[in-house]
Order: C-alpha cells, then sequence, then structure tokens
C-alpha cells in the first residue's frame, strides 16, 4: 500500500508541477517550444526578403576572418561556428543585404528554437505599440491597473510601475539562477501558474530603488498587455508584427498552461534567425517598416537611448558599453546586435555560449 502511494505521489508530482517537469527535462533548452503548450503566430500573405550580398566583396572579407581557439588559429568563420561553439543559425546583414548566412546542427532557416530573453525585447515593443494605440495609458500606470488582485497579497504592487517593470527595477525577492527546482526562474519557466506563483513573492527593496535584471518584471508586463488587449501576446504580436513585417516563417509562443494561458512573455518566443533580424531592423529604422510606422519613434528613442544609471539597459533592452549599438540576449547566447552607425544586424542562435565570445566584435570591426 505504501508502495502505491509513493508511486501516486510521484505521478502527481510529474503531473501537476513544475518540478515534474523540470526533473523530466532536466535544463532548458533552444527546442522547449516541443514541451510547453503555446500560441500560433501565423505570418500574412506577403513576405519581406533581404537582398544576397554573400558575394559582395564586404562578405568575403567576412568569410576570410579567422579565429583562434582552445590554442589553435586560422579557424575560419564558418568551421569554427559549425565545430565550437554549438551556434544553431548566424546572420550578418548590412544596409538590408545578407552577408553572411549559415545553420548548423541540423538546424535549417525555416527552423524555430526558443529565444529565450530576446524574448523580453519583443515584449517591450508590443508595450509600446499598445501604449500607442491608448490600449495602455501610459508607463506610470501601477501594474495593479491591469493585474489588480496583486494589490491583495502585498500593498507594494500598488506603487510598481509598468516603467520600473521594463527597467528591471520592481524590487522583488527573486533568484534569476536557475540553480535548481526551487528557485523562482525555474519556478516560473517550468510551471503551469505565473500570477499565482507571483503573488507569493515578498518585495526586497521599493519598487524603482535599485536595477536587477528580473524574468518575474517581464512576465507582469506580458500579463498586462494580455489584460489590457484581450488577446494573447502570440495573437497580438501577429497582428500588430509578424503581419506587418512579412516574416517568412510561422512562429510560436509559450504560456504556462492550457487552463491559464498566460504567456512565458520573459521568454518563450519561438522563431527563426531570419525573421528576427527583421524585428532588428524594425528598431534599426525607428519603428518603421515601408513607410508605415509600426512602433512610434519615441518608443524606439527609449529603447536605443543608453541608460546609464540603469546599468546600461533601458526598456528591456541593452547598449553596448552605453554606445551607440544596442542588443537583445538570451541565456544561451541568442543574440541580436545592432549597430546604427554602420546599418549593421547579426543575429546569432544557438544552444550554449560555449567559445563564442569575441566573434561579434570582430564582426563589426571587419565591416566598420
Amino acid at each position: 500500500m505504501k508502495k502505491i502511494i509513493a508511486l501516486l505521489f510521484v505521478v502527481f508530482i510529474f503531473q501537476s508541477c513544475h518540478i515534474g517537469r523540470m526533473i523530466r527535462y532536466y535544463k532548458a533548452d533552444i527546442d522547449d517550444h516541443k514541451i510547453f503548450p503555446y500560441t500560433e503566430v501565423n505570418t500574412g500573405d506577403k513576405t519581406f526578403y533581404f537582398k544576397d550580398g554573400t558575394q559582395s566583396n564586404l562578405a568575403k572579407k567576412i568569410n576570410e576572418l579567422t579565429f583562434s581557439i582552445d590554442g589553435k588559429d586560422n579557424y575560419q568563420l564558418s568551421d569554427v561556428l559549425d565545430e565550437n561553439t554549438e551556434t544553431t543559425a548566424f546572420l550578418v546583414i548590412k544596409n538590408d543585404s545578407v552577408l553572411y548566412e549559415n545553420y548548423f546542427e541540423g538546424y535549417k532557416r525555416d527552423s524555430i528554437s526558443n529565444i529565450f530573453s530576446v524574448s523580453k525585447s519583443v515584449t517591450s515593443l508590443l508595450l509600446g505599440i499598445a501604449i500607442d494605440e491608448k490600449i495602455i495609458t501610459s508607463v506610470n500606470d501601477p501594474i495593479t491597473k491591469y493585474i489588480p488582485e496583486l494589490s491583495e497579497s502585498n500593498e507594494l504592487f500598488k506603487s510598481l510601475t509598468l516603467e520600473h517593470l521594463l527597467n528591471m527595477r520592481s524590487g522583488l525577492k527573486f533568484d534569476e539562477s536557475y540553480s535548481s527546482p526551487f528557485d523562482e526562474v525555474s519556478k516560473l519557466y517550468y510551471g503551469k501558474n505565473q500570477i499565482g506563483q507571483i503573488k507569493k513573492m515578498k518585495f526586497e527593496n521599493k519598487p524603482g530603488k535599485k536595477h536587477t535584471y528580473q524574468s518575474v518584471s517581464t512576465t507582469l508586463l506580458g500579463i498586462a498587455i494580455e489584460r489590457a488587449t484581450g488577446m494573447e501576446m502570440g495573437k497580438y504580436l501577429e497582428e500588430k508584427i509578424w503581419i506587418p513585417l512579412q516574416m517568412e516563417n510561422s512562429a510560436t509562443w509559450s504560456v504556462d498552461d492550457n487552463k491559464n494561458r498566460n504567456t512565458k512573455a520573459f521568454c518563450c518566443l519561438n522563431t527563426t534567425a531570419i525573421d528576427l533580424a527583421k524585428i532588428a531592423r524594425l528598431v534599426l529604422n525607428n519603428g518603421m517598416f515601408e513607410e508605415k510606422q509600426i512602433i512610434s519613434k519615441a518608443w524606439i528613442q527609449k529603447i536605443v537611448t543608453p541608460n546609464k544609471e540603469n546599468d546600461c539597459y533601458q526598456y528591456q533592452w541593452y547598449s553596448d558599453n552605453c554606445g551607440n549599438s544596442f542588443y537583445a540576449v538570451g541565456i544561451l547566447g541568442q543574440q541580436l546586435y545592432v549597430n546604427p552607425d554602420n546599418n549593421l544586424i547579426i543575429v546569432r542562435l544557438g544552444k550554449s555560449t560555449k567559445n563564442y565570445n569575441g566573434f561579434l566584435t570582430a564582426i563589426s570591426n571587419t565591416i566598420n
């Protein structure tokens, strides 16, 4: 009888909570879109294509770049990406021309994968659109305007604004380490009820006091967008960005559970490198696509203007050393890099950050 009870308990754990998911899948992976429920993000009737610049002199310079790995010299770009970095996709685009495009580890141009925290930067764009459309009033709105039940658990939620969340200044006590099934970010990633988890959280600082990178901030922004628009994030993305930007491939955005269906705004947009490059292009062009203002220039300026008082992090995007370049980054080395001075976009997707540091700098310097 005891064995049966123990077995039933294990089955319950595996089926009903995040610990079961985490034990089963062990750690976050770029193909986790296969294990979570999701919202489909469909394409429209038109497709935008970048120009082919792979035969240009500049493209040849990129292909001739050499790198040193583990004490060995003269690795060319494709070789080092293929053999030493667990990269799955790598794109270099300048002046709307693709100078370099390659795929590895069995992935192809149309292979979607989890872009992890690059999703945060996309969430910021959707919030900007919702404010442009006056669906959300202002970044100064308290989160409780859109998720009122939070005020029942802690009065400090009433002073937590959307801008605090955009700049990662929530003040919440939140462990971002992914070190065990019991830290907050693991619960958020594998769990089935994001709101239920957040309602139990405590504050360690007053909102706005301190910048601390926390995925829970973006989670709250995503739920606010869904409450205000009455749409799942994936469908709002489809209507406002995916179809207008004439994306090449359909995407998905994972949700916490088929019952709650709150989007994992902090982590789990699943898309391709070529379509991610179009997100970068939108920001590079001040929110414009084919003479249509998709996102207001004012919102884009918030993203690209370095915030030195916030560790060069502003509105869910990073400034490169608080300079003119900016980027979005995911935990396994997903990166969306934009250099406006050179009209340059670099996209890297991969399974880890192994031996990856230095590539963006080398390529950017070559294109200079």
